[in-house]
């Protein structure tokens, strides 16, 4: 904890400290990015909140959401010497590394009934007369928590980050014909839980 903290902090100094202009392709700051702190931060600051959105849209929670996206970028950091490939597969590396870390946190936590609840709750805070309306999201996430974790990352990558099939694969190091028939299957399971979900 005392290491995560310390690259944290030293990640956010550098941010407050500097004044980046962003000009250098991914490419060129991951190859600076070995020897230099300032073009690590850049693709950081880049990176945060695409990896943070696909976060919220697994976990449902932007507290959780938080956690994991920092615990991805210290993964990140701990691991970024062994990352060879372009900016393209840099982005599909964070997105496992996301993948993997929210998989992990679902697995410890255990805490998809208590997400669904928050969210409910949240929503009925928000608004008024959401009863119906919070139900239904509350049936929306129930379904997508049910499905396996990576039936929910495929899903997730494809619709809501709008991913490629063959970046997907890439993602979850399988082939874009398997991701395809994943997806199908995935789609269906969700569609059939929603359906028995909404008559019931």
């Amino acid at each position: 904890m005392a290491r995560r903290a310390f690259i944290i902090a030293v990640i956010a100094d550098i941010c407050r400290s500097e004044r980046i202009i962003h000009v250098d392709t991914d490419s060129q700051l991951i190859a600076r990015a070995r020897s230099d702190a300032t073009a690590f931060v850049q693709l950081y600051r880049r990176h945060y909140e695409a990896v943070f959105r696909y976060c919220v849209h697994r976990l449902f929670e932007r507290h959780a959401a938080e956690d994991v996206t920092s615990e991805v970028f210290l993964k990140v950091v701990e691991s970024f010497h062994s990352f060879k490939g372009n900016e393209q597969q840099f982005r599909n590396w964070l997105y496992r590394i996301a993948t993997n870390a929210v998989n992990e946190h679902l697995r410890k936590t255990a805490r998809q009934s208590v997400l669904l609840k928050a969210a409910c709750e949240q929503a009925g805070n928000e608004v008024a007369n959401c009863r119906e309306s919070c139900e239904k999201v509350a049936v929306l996430r129930e379904a997508m928590l049910s499905l396996k974790p990576r039936y929910q990352a495929i899903i997730t990558l494809r619709f809501f980050e709008n991913l490629k099939l063959t970046e997907i694969a890439e993602v979850l190091g399988s082939s874009p014909g398997t991701v395809r028939s994943q997806l199908a299957r995935a789609l269906a399971k969700l569609r059939k839980k929603l359906t028995t979900d909404f008559i019931d």
